[in-house]
């Protein structure tokens, strides 16, 4: 009975001095017992060892210092830039996990997952359905549609009829005869009204030069203030006819109002005026280039559509609209509102451009022009337009152009008899836009 009781007594005063050496032991030695994998047994896989890492120092339960911030190599100061998380675990940053696609699309990466990597381009068509009398048409669904690229017939991935608020560019015409500025500054507060609390408008005028009158504002008094001081301010070019000849008219070169050469024959020389209608749109482009993609861009000019002496050409100009899938709508006014004469005007005259450029961006665009001469009927216009461009039927489809390619022709075809369709006839696929850098 003794000696039993003594046992007991030996064995607690062990095991008692067991776990005071273990406590005095130092953190890693304790982690090492701990982490020490069990026997293997039958039915059970032997248990991996963990990964070796670094020795953590400190109480068990504190967290890990975060990562040190690192720096841009590329910029020219020394300010800290934002700092990376953490790899995942059994990932180091020298050695991250292999994503590459290979031939078939398809990246696999370390852990066993995949993705698919696909390239794709979503190209979207606004179509204007008419019927014979020139109204719009509404009702059509998509199997009434059937469109195109360069002459192979798409799958629709998207259609709606639903409209859509308006990023409107206004362009006005300071090259009319001062009597046709002053009219259609007459107008103008019907032009705001065509307009609705969800469009955005912004206003440009051109001559010789370009300039920005108000950057895209909501409809509201701030847009109306920028049209008075417009209306007061602004003149078109003289009604008069060019004078050639007396002391008024331009003899040649002069030095300080004298003849360079007084004995050489005068002979009357008339000034060129320029009306740089291309760089005006081109201008307005790329404005609205930067404004939300999931609003319906138009370019609207007030305009005879006369062009000469633009920097931009029109074909450069064009790239820019397709490309950022803009329409341009316009009213032709003054001499190109006369019927028959604004025909004459659409022929490319040597050395003096065009003189009426508006169709052809119009019918490139999928917009239109609307020839009106009257003050009551450019009022009745301002709303045509602005109703005409938000109540559209939109396509969508998948392409496979790249921005590397070619122009690409877009037809778009209705299943329907007697009705009239104006879309856009094609596009420039375009590069994505940069990234923005961290």
């Amino acid at each position: 009975m003794v000696l039993r009781k003594t046992g007991r007594a030996a064995l607690v005063f062990f095991l008692f001095a067991g776990l005071l050496g273990l406590a005095s032991l130092p953190l890693g030695a304790q982690q090492s017992q701990q982490n020490i994998p069990d026997a293997p047994s039958v039915g059970r896989t032997p248990q991996q060892l963990p990964n070796s890492g670094p020795a953590m120092s400190g109480p068990q339960d504190e967290a890990p210092p975060p990562p040190e911030p690192t720096h841009d190599s590329s910029s020219s100061d020394n300010t800290p830039g934002p700092s990376h998380t953490a790899p995942p675990p059994g990932t180091s940053p020298s050695n991250p996990p292999s994503s590459s696609p290979d031939a078939s699309g398809v990246a696999t990466t370390r852990d066993g997952m995949f993705t698919m990597v696909v390239n794709t381009n979503f190209v979207t068509v606004p179509v204007t359905v008419k019927d014979e009398s020139g109204h719009l048409v509404e009702g059509l669904t998509m199997k009434d549609f059937a469109l195109y690229e360069d002459g192979s017939k798409q799958s629709l991935k998207l259609f709606t009829s639903d409209p859509f608020p308006l990023t409107a560019a206004v362009i006005f015409d300071l090259g009319l005869p001062d009597s046709e500025v002053r009219k259609i500054n007459q107008t103008l507060p019907a032009l705001t009204g065509s307009f609705s609390q969800f469009d955005e408008v912004s206003l440009y005028a051109y001559g010789n030069t370009v300039a920005r009158l108000s950057d895209f504002t909501a409809v509201g008094e701030k847009l109306n203030e920028t049209l008075r001081t417009y209306r007061e301010d602004v003149r078109g070019r003289a009604d008069t006819v060019p004078v050639m000849t007396g002391p008024m008219a331009q003899q040649g070169p002069v030095v300080n109002g004298h003849p360079m050469d007084p004995g050489a024959p005068q002979v009357p020389v008339m000034q060129r005026e320029s009306h740089v209608l291309n760089d005006a749109i081109l201008m307005a482009a790329r404005d609205l280039s930067r404004r939300d993609r999931t609003r319906r861009k138009i370019i609207f000019i007030i305009s005879d559509g006369r062009e000469s002496g633009s920097n931009a050409s029109y074909t450069d100009v064009l790239k820019v609209l397709l490309g950022q899938e803009i329409q341009v709508y316009a009213i032709a006014v003054g001499s190109s509102a006369i019927p028959g004469y604004g025909d004459l005007q659409k022929i490319k005259i040597p050395r003096f451009g065009y003189g009426d450029i508006l169709p052809k961006y119009a019918s490139a665009t999928g917009g239109d022009v609307f020839r009106e001469f009257s003050r009551d009927a450019i009022e009745a216009t301002y709303a045509r337009v602005t109703g005409e461009a938000r109540n559209q039927y939109t396509l969508g489809y998948l392409t496979r152009a790249t921005p590397s390619s070619s122009y690409k022709v877009i037809e778009v075809r209705v299943h329907r008899p007697g009705l009239k369709v104006t879309a856009r006839d094609g596009y420039y696929p375009l590069p994505p836009p940069p990234r923005a850098s961290r």
